[in-house]
């Protein structure tokens, strides 16, 4: 199939009704649980916390997450564990994070949410007054991945957005091969697609294409990377968030696309004919955060301590392809998630983990500038 050339385009989010799940344990769940955690890990390691089963005080811990596979992911890796540990502690599950209710909650003095999915820069721009300031010294941090812990913060996995394309639309094995060929729409015509989210490197790939070394990226020269982007405007699809993109590709509307390794992997467990671009990758870490006045705060911590140990770290990689922020974790990945890791053996290229001092510093104006663009 010919590369298509359809117009510039911005997606509406069709998908951002919140979902509210209910997840408790029963009994023979836990038990079945148990069994399980006992084969995989000897039987004698357990999820964290300060608490050990049966201690800790009943609390219903309420998840905000991005939906989707990927919080049905965390459940299963981090949320099943820690309550077959902690039979007292209930999880309700919703999304999608979003710092403006986390502040109308606050102002409001009824803070509903205990844990939020969030980037960390979001987390130390209101640390102390959206977000508690965290007592995280009971976490290991010998094995930890540098910036995985702030004050306000803990990172949980490292999520690369990298480039790749349909297959299918660049026949005889000629498609794009470096950042700078999905700038180039003379020798690569066709959709691109793109999330306006700054984690997923809307300003790091425009400059790395316009010749910016990865290592002197920042600070960034956000009007520099808004010009390059200019250059392919007209023939790129601009995403409100992954989910939304990841439709796109399923639709065969974008040819090629940045899109987060963790929406990359159901792709291809369906058969989604694709060649992923090992070139320079943009890498960011994903983080929670709890909000000020949450009402289990407490468990809360215990809980988010809990997820950045090596077994629980294991099982989010092999279930998205998202890479650990604990070295000692040694995740089993498969067909599909050794794919996409993008610190794993097919990452042949390098890789340019987000800075996220500058991000906490310019995060408001960058944003400012990104959307006047983006409505320009």
């Amino acid at each position: 199939m010919a590369p298509s050339s359809t117009s510039r385009s911005t997606i509406t989010n069709n998908n951002a009704r919140t979902r509210r799940t209910r997840f408790a344990i029963g009994v023979s769940t836990v038990a079945i649980t148990a069994l399980l955690s006992g084969c995989a890990s000897g039987g004698d390691a357990a999820p964290s916390g300060s608490a050990a089963a049966g201690d800790d005080a009943a609390a219903t811990i309420t998840f905000v997450g991005y939906g989707g596979g990927g919080q049905d992911a965390q459940v299963e890796a981090w949320q099943e564990p820690y309550t077959t540990a902690h039979p007292n502690v209930t999880f309700v599950n919703t999304s999608p994070p979003d710092v403006a209710q986390v502040k109308a909650q606050v102002e409001s003095g009824s803070v509903q949410w205990d844990v939020m999915a969030t980037a960390p820069y979001a987390a130390q721009q209101n640390c102390g007054t959206l977000f508690e300031k965290l007592d995280l010294s009971d976490v290991d941090q010998t094995d930890l991945v540098e910036g995985t812990v702030g004050e306000c913060y803990l990172g949980n996995w490292i999520n690369a957005t990298p480039i790749a394309y349909r297959t299918d639309a660049f026949p005889k094995g000629k498609g794009p091969e470096s950042v700078a060929d999905f700038f180039d729409t003379e020798q690569f015509p066709g959709q691109r697609g793109i999330v306006t989210n700054l984690q997923n490197g809307i300003l790091e790939y425009p400059l790395l294409a316009d010749g910016v070394k990865p290592d002197d990226l920042y600070p960034l020269d956000v009007d520099r990377a808004l010009d390059k982007l200019d250059e392919i405007r007209d023939v790129t699809t601009f995403a409100p968030n992954v989910g939304a993109l990841q439709q796109a590709v399923e639709a065969n509307q974008v040819d090629m696309f940045l899109l987060p390794d963790s929406r990359l992997v159901p792709l291809l467990q369906n058969g989604f004919d694709m060649t992923i671009v090992w070139d320079v990758t943009v890498a960011s870490l994903n983080a929670f955060a709890i909000p000020k006045g949450a009402p289990n705060k407490q468990a809360a911590v215990d809980f988010i301590s809990s997820v950045v140990e090596p077994e629980q770290v294991a099982k989010i990689s092999e279930l998205l392809g998202v890479a650990p922020v604990n070295t000692a974790a040694k995740p089993k990945l498969d067909e599909f998630t050794e794919q996409v890791e993008v610190y794993g053996p097919t990452n042949t290229g390098e890789t340019v983990l987000q800075d996220i001092d500058w991000y906490t510093d310019n995060f408001n104006d960058t944003t400012t500038k990104l959307t006047t663009w983006l409505a320009g």
